[in-house]
């Protein structure tokens, strides 16, 4: 079976320098050590204490990063500094966990990913809304959480882009 998925993408330009755009948006998620964030979570003996593990990484936002790579490779070709590419794996576990126990599809489409790029006319923010992927599910109470989820990244995205 194929089934056709609507994606928004949120975008926005920021005129800071990407050292700077990219340290904001660092800022506003947790990065726990993975190593012990993997063996605490999965030595979690009841959902109390999976729950203390996860918002032990969590920033003040509730997201965490787990995973930030450096697509380098159109500099590599270059041999300049520029333009740079990073794309962040970030999200909540938990929140995760409450879209997929709603619709196991969402497991699809979290932890989510932020690409922050440079280009000639700024810093590029763009993130896919989750919403929007769920959305053809049909799934009120996922696509309700989804929202919320869209929301805190598209909150951190605007205060990174801030002057």
């Amino acid at each position: 079976m194929i089934k056709k998925i609507k994606m928004e993408r949120f975008s926005l330009i920021s005129f800071k320098p990407f050292d700077q755009v990219l340290a904001a948006v660092n800022a506003g998620i947790g990065h726990p050590d993975m190593a012990e964030f993997g063996r605490s979570t999965h030595e979690a003996r009841s959902f109390a204490e999976l729950k203390s593990a996860v918002e032990k990484g969590l920033s003040k936002a509730g997201l965490m990063l787990f995973m930030q790579l450096d697509q380098g490779v159109v500099r590599k070709e270059t041999g300049l500094d520029t333009p740079r590419i990073i794309r962040l794996i970030i999200g909540n576990p938990l929140i995760m966990m409450e879209m997929a126990k709603r619709l196991p599809d969402a497991g699809s489409y979290a932890p989510v990913t932020i690409l922050v790029d440079e280009r000639a006319d700024g810093v590029h923010l763009s993130y896919d809304r989750v919403a929007s992927f769920l959305a053809a599910y049909g799934n009120r109470d996922a696509l309700q959480v989804a929202e919320e989820l869209d929301k805190k990244v598209e909150t951190l995205l605007r205060e990174a882009a801030a002057v």
